[in-house]
Order: C-alpha cells, then sequence, then structure tokens
C-alpha cells in the first residue's frame, strides 16, 4: 500500500522506471547533510520564487514527498540524489536535520533517465537544459531517437526539435536558459547564419513568437539586406570618380583593402569615354 503511495506520488514516468509492483522499494530517513548532488542533474536554473515558496510550505508540512536517492559509491554511508533536488535544497533552507528517501540501486543512465524525467515531468527543465539532458543519454548511453521518445512519451519530432537547439550558438542558448527568449522563438532561430543578430533584436523589441518567425522568414527569403556604413574616404573617392566620369561608380573596399571599382554605362558612347579618359590619365 505505502509503496503504490509512493509510486503514483513520483508520477507515472518514475514509477514505470521503478520496475514492477514485485521489487521492493526501501526507504528511510538520513541526515540532509549525507545527500549529495546527482551528477547528472540536467537542471541548472532553479526559480528563486518557487523555490522560496516550497521552502514555506516545508516549514509548515515538513517535506511529504520523500527524495529518491542512490549509494554513493565514492563516499560510504552517503547518497546521491537521483531525483528531488529542489526538495532537498528547501529542506535546509527550512532548517530540516532529515529527511525521508527512497533508496535505490541503478546505473547511471537509469539515474540521469529519473532526472530528466522528473524535471521533464514538472515542466521544471528550460528549454536548453531538457535538450542537454536528452542529449547526454544519446552520447554517453547511446539512445537513439525512437528509444527518447518512447521513454519521454514525446513524439519523435518533439525530441529532434529538442535537440536541433543544441546548434545555437551559445549567447542565443544563454538567452534561453535566462528566459529571456522562449523555446519558440529559439526554434525559429535554427539554421540561420545571423542567429545571434536575430535574437538581440527580437529581445530588445519584444517580438512574439509569430512575429519573429515572420522576421526570421525575411532573412531566409534574402528579402532583407543588411546595410553596412561605408569609409567616408572611400564614399568621397566614389563620388569624385562619378563626377570626373559622369558614369555611377560602385567602388567596394574589403577589410583587407582588396576590392572592385565599377561603373555603370548606358550605351557604347559612355564607354567609349570612359576608356579614352582612362588611356589619357593611365
Amino acid at each position: 500500500m505505502i509503496e503504490n503511495k509512493l509510486k503514483k506520488g513520483l508520477g507515472r514516468g518514475l514509477s514505470s522506471l521503478l520496475g514492477d509492483n514485485q521489487k521492493k522499494i526501501e526507504t528511510n530517513r538520513v541526515a540532509i547533510k549525507d545527500l549529495t548532488r546527482n551528477k547528472f542533474q540536467p537542471r541548472k536554473q532553479f526559480s528563486k520564487e518557487n523555490l522560496e515558496e516550497l521552502t514555506n510550505s516545508i516549514k509548515e508540512q515538513g517535506l511529504i514527498q520523500p527524495i529518491v536517492v542512490r549509494p554513493d559509491k565514492s563516499s560510504e554511508g552517503k547518497y546521491e540524489i537521483i531525483a528531488g533536488e529542489r526538495r532537498w535544497i528547501a529542506s535546509q533552507n527550512a532548517g530540516l536535520h532529515e529527511v525521508p528517501i527512497v533508496i535505490l540501486n541503478v546505473d547511471d543512465a537509469k539515474s540521469l533517465e529519473f532526472a530528466i524525467v522528473e524535471n521533464v515531468q514538472r515542466q521544471d527543465l528550460n528549454a536548453i537544459e531538457e535538450a542537454r539532458g536528452y542529449q547526454r543519454l544519446v552520447d554517453d548511453f547511446n539512445y537513439n531517437h525512437e528509444k527518447l521518445s518512447q521513454f519521454i512519451g514525446k513524439s519523435r519530432s518533439y525530441i529532434a526539435n529538442s535537440l536541433r537547439l543544441l546548434s545555437l550558438p551559445d549567447d542565443v542558448l544563454l538567452m534561453v536558459e535566462q528566459g529571456n527568449l522562449t523555446a519558440g522563438h529559439a526554434r525559429s532561430l535554427v539554421g540561420l547564419n545571423n542567429s545571434s543578430e536575430i535574437a538581440k533584436k527580437i529581445f530588445e523589441k519584444k517580438l512574439s513568437v509569430r512575429q519573429s518567425e515572420a522576421l526570421v522568414r525575411q532573412f531566409r527569403n534574402k528579402k532583407f539586406k543588411i546595410i553596412h556604413k561605408k569609409d567616408p574616404n572611400i564614399l568621397e573617392l566614389q563620388k569624385s570618380l562619378e563626377e570626373k566620369t559622369g558614369l555611377n561608380v560602385l567602388i567596394t573596399n574589403k577589410k583587407n583593402n582588396s576590392g572592385t571599382i565599377s561603373f555603370e554605362y548606358n550605351d557604347l558612347e559612355q564607354l567609349d569615354k570612359l576608356i579614352e579618359l582612362i588611356k589619357k590619365n593611365y
């Protein structure tokens, strides 16, 4: 009976990871100092407001839901948290000395599975933390998209789109982690060469996801041209050549000071005049 309640409280995904009903779940209370952080924890950002709310709740009612742990191989008598790090932090803030735990003997892959499932189900991970958790399962534990899809309970396209976010530049990923951009904003930027620049525009103008998608489409369709300011000396030289030749002149100067000069003529007469002018002076 206690075991069933425990599984229900942990959520459907965590319940499935606990195994069948025949498996005995060991419960205990340990000193809060004997718990260590999960080295596979995908979650890096914790909302201060939500943490304060949980801390106040624990102060009033105690910690009702146990923390899922496994024995710490590197330190006898210590336990590594598998799921429940936020509850552990809040319990410390609430001044608790002991907390209830569920002890499981699981390997590294299963530990990461627990951490991801708990956070995804509670929607505690931002999109980048979630994607990095999936990527670690792929890189370190040989998961493919199909296995991830079945395990997480998300479609394969969801998994693929999530992992694609990691192709974005670090500064854009940081904007998502800090809450300045949503996952929807970030998805529209995937594959864009100037994604960092567009991400800043989206943030500064406070564009919605739909508005962001429209902006990105303009860049993808090459309807937008980024105008670079020309060197005033180049512009002056260009103007001087136009006055001497009577033609439109375009000077393109690269960073290494190489480039091209283009003269635009409308007929053969103008071309002949330009050639004579060049021959005469050079």
